[in-house]
């Protein structure tokens, strides 16, 4: 397993405890075009010279290069759950019962990189949206081939009221500008995490915890191979791509996020992903 980080201006690539600098030849979307990204990286960090990992003070950012992020949804019961409720007035509620139980899982646009937040930056929520909450997930990296070789993690921003009031608002609750998150690293490997990994979230508002959950992988319906392949269906990524994979913690109906709230998101052996929303 090696862990790549970045910075505006570095890469470093780092595994048992040893942290090397790739030589400049080294890139993001060489890595996700790459038929085997994992053999490429494990030569860059054989030949990589060694340094030390950004400072803590250091600002980090995303290991993204012209990725295009996409998402998953209705994956887990308590996302599906929450979307029956919000969208029940709109006459929506079945959708989501269907596509739950459905072979062809809810796929959707969430990011172009520009409309992604970097570990430690600023994260958004809408104007004209009065209930919005991060959502905790799992995200795949899946190269040109559409072969999964790493995961980090992803805060998909959602704008509940937009959605839950006509399901056809999906796209203005989940794209607009930092309107996603991904860091602190990325865990490249061959080995999907565990289903007992835990992935968890804490919002801290004002120095206190207003909201805290957690939840497994092995609340996770669908196989995530299956989701990459349903992507890549009739589709072509040529640089590559992120793909979220849901999320299995929702804060209550009575819970929307504000102007300064830190989201922590947890996971194991990714870190911690830190954003405050602006």
């Amino acid at each position: 397993m090696i862990r790549l980080h970045a910075t505006d201006h570095a890469l470093f690539l780092e595994c048992d405890g040893i942290t090397v600098s790739p030589s400049s030849g080294f890139t993001i979307d060489g890595l996700f075009q790459s038929p085997d990204p994992i053999a490429l990286a494990h030569a860059a960090f054989a030949a990589g010279q060694p340094v030390q990992l950004p400072a803590p003070n250091q600002p980090l950012a995303a290991v993204i290069g012209r990725q295009e992020v996409w998402a998953a949804g209705v994956t887990y019961l308590r996302s599906k759950s929450a979307r029956v409720a919000e969208s029940r007035e709109a006459g929506g509620g079945t959708f989501y019962d269907r596509v739950y139980e459905a072979d062809r899982p809810e796929l959707f646009f969430k990011a172009t990189p520009h409309r992604v937040a970097a570990p430690g930056a600023g994260v958004r929520i809408r104007s004209d949206s009065q209930w919005n909450v991060p959502e905790p997930e799992l995200t795949l990296a899946l190269n040109a081939q559409g072969k999964i070789f790493g995961y980090t993690i992803g805060n998909d921003m959602s704008s509940r009221d937009i959605e839950g009031e006509n399901p056809l608002y999906l796209p203005q609750a989940k794209v607009y500008d930092r309107c996603a998150a991904l860091g602190p690293c990325l865990v490249l490997t061959n080995d999907l995490p565990a289903p007992a990994t835990v992935i968890a979230i804490k919002i801290v508002r004002d120095h206190a915890a207003v909201f805290a959950g957690q939840t497994t992988l092995a609340s996770l319906k669908r196989p995530l191979p299956s989701l990459a392949e349903w992507l890549f269906r009739d589709n072509s990524f040529p640089s590559g791509c992120y793909l979220m994979t849901g999320t299995g913690v929702v804060p209550p109906d009575s819970f929307t996020l504000r102007s300064g709230d830190e989201i922590r998101i947890t996971l194991s052996p990714v870190g911690t992903l830190v954003n405050t929303v602006l």
